[in-house]
């Protein structure tokens, strides 16, 4: 069976940044995502460039046997994975109880369950490769978020697990890395029904930057990984040092001024 990276949620932004670094590389690739012409489109791109053609794979991971199937497609294509990136997720803004509660409870079905069932289907091939796990969380990940209050626990989640999968997989050679950015510009805001504030050259960092630095990370076996200076600061030091009350209100301020910005809000 050839070793493939498999990059969940590749069709945009980060994921499709990540692709591109992993074929760089010297990685083969499965690219796996909803819209599959975006797929097939980065799979020419990254083709042309002279590195082996990735395999596309259309998929919707919010589906309880979608880690199943995927299994049974990577084999039916002489396949397994040496690593597994899970990118795909999204996230939506608005209070909880205001907002469409099935499109939340398939957020947490994209941003946690499906991420789990991945991170723990391929482990004995994984092992076999001696590769690892790209989970993408965020920065958002230490700390409560009212106005977006379940994509913040859903990252929450995926931090809190892959750490702890890094310890235990860790002895047997795989390696788990969890990459948090900070505000990155891709099409996510869209989906989330906001409007990029545009670029803050102190906070913000790039799709590919961020990409290149959770590669990086995970190559080298550490733990997390946040790009950026100012979100490294938030990450480590705000929901230490700053009082919860104050927190919450001003990310719930924040989260609801960038829904205003919104023309679909």
């Amino acid at each position: 069976m050839k070793p493939v990276a498999v990059i969940t949620g590749a069709s945009a932004g980060i994921g499709a940044e990540l692709a591109r670094v992993f074929a760089a590389n010297g990685h083969e690739l499965a690219l796996v995502a909803r819209r599959e012409q975006r797929l097939r489109e980065l799979a020419e791109e990254i083709a042309a460039s002279g590195r082996p053609k990735p395999l596309v794979l259309a998929a919707d991971l919010a589906q309880r046997d979608a880690s199943a199937e995927l299994g049974r497609a990577l084999a039916a294509s002489g396949c397994e994975p040496q690593y597994v990136v899970n990118n795909a997720g999204y996230g939506l803004i608005g209070h909880a109880a205001e907002i469409d509660r099935a499109g939340q409870l398939e957020m947490i079905d994209l941003n946690a369950r499906a991420l789990l069932d991945l991170s723990l289907t391929f482990v004995e091939s994984l092992r076999r490769h001696r590769g690892g796990i790209l989970n993408v969380a965020s920065v958002a990940g230490v700390m409560p978020g009212p106005g977006s209050a379940v994509y913040y626990a859903s990252k929450a989640f995926a931090l809190s697990f892959s750490e702890a999968l890094h310890h235990e997989l860790k002895p047997q050679g795989v390696r788990v890395t969890c990459l948090c950015p900070g505000p990155v510009s891709t099409e996510f805001q869209i989906r989330a029904g906001i409007t990029p504030s545009g670029d803050n050259p102190l906070v913000d960092v790039s799709a590919a930057r961020v990409a290149e630095e959770g590669y990086r990370g995970l190559m080298r076996g550490k733990r997390v990984v946040v790009p950026g200076l100012i979100p490294k600061l938030l990450f480590a030091l705000v929901p230490r040092i700053v009082p919860k009350s104050f927190l919450l209100a001003q990310l719930e301020a924040r989260q609801m001024a960038r829904r205003k910005r919104s023309p679909e809000s």
